[in-house]
């Protein structure tokens, strides 16, 4: 690594070994950019003049903690304290004229290493900068816009890591399935197999994107640089609508070209679920309960768009293909799926009949048998669910365990059978929301196996 970095080569030794920190990387600069085009601000009719920007700053200042973070693993750490005393000795040691010198060098960016040591040191001081504005507590839009002009210029005058710098990236922008690139390679019209491997990459970034946004977590960084991702896709799905239409409108293949227009008219239809409505107004939802659970949806619809959109495309060249030969995760997902649905459906099934024991002898055993199950999901099966129904079901696993059955005849007791009437309805609303997940579509729920699972606890 040393004879590298002497070499001045580390950049290439550190993009081999870090890989998936670069592809973040070129995300989150992409996201920051995006993030002050002017459709991400507009909330409620809110007038702008007016607005205060405090909570999109913040989120844009821990956006530049992510990045920060990513660049002190990609930078070795000789490096890192080459750059502390190189600033140490602009202010200290050097002459004026040595200091133009070095940072007329710098700013030259005639190697990768320069470029992305400006990187570095252009996001210390923004950080510096932000984190001195946001004690005031309230951030002027004009205020807010002229910081973004300035993150803008940074990325895009960066000359080896913009990521505007192409508008398909050889390095990051690839079709990352050996399925599909067989599709590919078996189309022979050379002009058709331009435009659908261009919808294909396309495609695939959108999923690269979604792999940097986190929902299981708590921490305000990631969580913050998850919404500037999600606010980028935004200002994305336009660009590949036309990309969409403007293939379908050079295909001589009427299906084809009917295939291409549903992708945009899709995408044009979840994306404005996802952002005018899951999205709306939650930079000042992010005190709210609600908030991790909207970000986990709005992932989860994204994700099943652009993974439906993959197929379909791909479905149309290789009827035969399925989901489990694209995604290599996909056969997981849908093992839990699977599982989360026949568990719910087994959990609903004790419910109903717990409700209709309640007021005859057999209701004792039947609640013993709602208390092991619980058990059961808490341990195998809670993990499945969704941000937004994991805390109900997890009080009311924790509520059963308390409930003492010497306690019947209480006034405490007979509250906790009305709480389980309430959660059954819960439960089959969550059950609903779980069978429309797309790798369950033309999937029958298994009931030998909910059968053999309640024969277990009855």
């Amino acid at each position: 690594m040393n004879v590298r970095e002497d070499a001045g080569e580390w950049v290439s030794y550190s993009r081999r070994a870090n890989a998936s920190f670069f592809s973040e990387l070129d995300v989150l600069l992409r996201a920051l950019d995006r993030f002050f085009t002017i459709d991400n601000l507009a909330a409620s009719d809110e007038d702008l003049t007016i607005k205060n920007c405090y909570e999109e700053l913040g989120t844009v200042r821990d956006t530049i903690l992510r990045v920060l973070a990513i660049l002190e693993v990609v930078i070795p750490e000789s490096r890192k304290n080459a750059y502390w005393f190189q600033k140490f000795a602009e202010t200290k040691l050097l002459t004026a004229r040595k200091r133009d010198v070095f940072r007329e060098s710098l700013y030259r960016q005639d190697t990768p290493e320069k470029s992305l040591s400006l990187l570095y040191d252009s996001f210390i001081n923004l950080k510096g900068i932000i984190s001195d504005l946001m004690r005031s507590g309230s951030i002027s839009y004009a205020g807010f816009m002229t910081i973004g002009r300035i993150i803008s210029k940074d990325i895009r005058e960066n000359i080896f890591f913009s990521p505007f710098a192409m508008e398909i990236s050889p390095e990051f922008d690839v079709i990352e399935s050996p399925a599909i690139s067989d599709v590919v390679r078996a189309i022979k019209d050379r002009e058709l197999k331009k435009n659908v491997s261009l919808i294909f990459v396309s495609l695939f970034r959108f999923l690269r994107f979604l792999n940097c946004v986190e929902v299981a977590t708590e921490r305000s960084v990631p969580l913050n640089s998850s919404i500037a991702v999600l606010m980028m896709i935004r200002i994305e799905i336009p660009l590949f609508q036309g990309i969409a239409e403007r293939a379908a409108r050079a295909s001589d293949d009427e299906r084809l070209a009917a295939v291409l227009n549903s992708l945009s008219y899709m995408s044009s239809m979840e994306g404005r679920r996802v952002f005018e409505v899951e999205l709306r107004d939650i930079q000042r939802k992010k005190m709210s309960p609600q908030f991790r659970g909207r970000l986990e949806s709005c992932h989860g619809i994204l994700t099943n768009l652009v993974e439906h959109g993959i197929l379909q495309l791909a479905q149309f060249f290789n009827p035969g293909l399925s989901e489990e030969e694209i995604f290599p995760d996909y056969a997981s997902r849908l093992q839990q799926s699977i599982r989360l649905r026949e568990d719910l459906v087994a959990l609903c099934e004790l419910l109903t009949r717990f409700d209709a024991a309640a007021e005859s002898s057999g209701w004792r055993r039947l609640f013993e048998s709602l208390v092991c199950y619980m058990v059961y999901f808490e341990s195998f099966t809670l993990r499945l669910l969704r941000y937004d129904d994991y805390e109900e079901f997890s009080l009311f696993c924790n509520g059963m365990k308390a409930v003492k059955l010497e306690t019947v005849e209480t006034p405490e007791f007979r509250r906790m059978v009305e709480r389980i009437r309430h959660f059954r309805i819960f439960v089959e609303t969550t059950l609903r929301h779980v069978e429309n997940r797309t790798e369950l579509s033309n999937k029958p729920v298994d009931m030998e196996r909910v059968e053999d699972l309640l024969r277990q606890y009855i």
